[in-house]
């Protein structure tokens, strides 16, 4: 529009060339004016997504549970869907508690920080049992997951809930694990565990336990029945020159071993008689063992050939298992 207007205004005596230059410095000054408006308009790269678009994943299958007075660490239960993200992007993760308008984790100085994307509370009490909610973004998406702690107090009476079930086959020698210990023995060469079975500490010394240098694991020799119960696991940790003790417990199942039992072919062992033309019924039975819920396979045959393939039409089929 402007440029037609410009074309009408014109006096005659103007020539060709200056029109035609006229018009390639209106053009440009019109391809100036265009290049600085999307300039403008370009959207950053690096902008993040704002806070009310973020993706609610759900809330993570596993409840953490905690001793009061102890460290209690919280992994950003997502973390693992990001693993396969170029490491180019930039990351923001953050923390809040459901039923807090703003919980801001501090530094380590304080109870609560984040330190490598899990939340610290240290020491635990009761008053931080919740749920918490991890967000994670950045320039292009955003989710959210929630995890759940629970903090008790240590008496025989939690043992129920902030045990570890584990199980040993009877009269084999394995080894129970000290479980949830990532964060406070990495980069520890001399990790000590103190292992405690009914609150009594194991004797080293004893040949049927072992604790295991340099791991968490406990070994136990030649499996009983008096070795089921409940176990406790403690390493020392010290933070900003405050020891603390990091306890997990464990309840051990002793289960017997199973023995496989071999199928026996009970009847029919004889020649079986019938006259031409009549029905026929021949049962096959096998003992299987006794009080066992067997998977064991039963199928007939017709001279070497499964029945299907050998009587196609259908006149000799097997029946059901009884």
């Amino acid at each position: 529009m402007i440029l037609e207007k410009w074309l009408q205004g014109a006096r005659p005596e103007i020539s060709t060339s200056s029109v035609l230059w006229k018009l390639s410095g209106t053009m440009f000054f019109m391809y100036l004016l265009i290049v600085g408006v999307s300039a403008f308009t370009i959207q950053p790269e690096e902008r993040t997504v704002a806070s009310g678009n973020c993706q609610f994943r759900g809330k993570h299958f596993k409840t953490i549970f905690g001793v009061e007075g102890e460290p209690a660490v919280l992994r950003c239960p997502q973390v693992r869907y990001w693993l396969g993200a170029s490491a180019s992007f930039h990351v923001n993760m953050t923390w809040r508690k459901n039923d807090s308008a703003g919980m801001a984790p501090g530094g380590e100085e304080t109870q609560v920080w984040v330190k490598d994307g899990a939340l610290w509370i240290v020491p635990a009490l009761q008053g931080n049992s919740g749920t918490y909610i991890c967000t994670v973004r950045n320039a292009s998406y955003c989710d959210e997951m929630s995890i759940e702690l629970r903090v008790f107090k240590k008496t025989e009476a939690s043992l129920t809930f902030i045990s570890y079930p584990q199980i040993l086959i009877l009269s084999t020698s394995g080894s129970l694990v000290c479980p949830e210990l990532s964060e406070f023995t990495r980069n520890k060469t001399d990790m000590k565990i103190h292992w405690y079975k009914d609150s009594v500490l194991l004797d080293q010394a004893n040949e049927k336990f072992l604790s295991v240098q340099g791991t968490t694991r406990l070994l136990i020799n030649n499996v009983s029945v008096e070795d089921e119960g409940y176990y406790s696991c403690v390493v020392a940790f010290a933070h900003n020159g405050t020891p603390y003790n990091v306890t997990r417990n464990i309840k051990l199942r002793i289960d017997k071993k199973e023995e496989e039992t071999v199928p026996v072919i009970i009847s029919p062992h004889q020649t079986i008689l019938a006259s031409l033309g009549s029905r026929l019924t021949i049962p096959c039975k096998v003992f299987l063992g006794a009080g066992t819920c067997s998977t064991t396979l039963l199928w007939w045959m017709a001279n070497n050939t499964n029945i299907k393939s050998a009587y196609q039409e259908g006149r000799v089929t097997e029946g059901q298992r009884l």
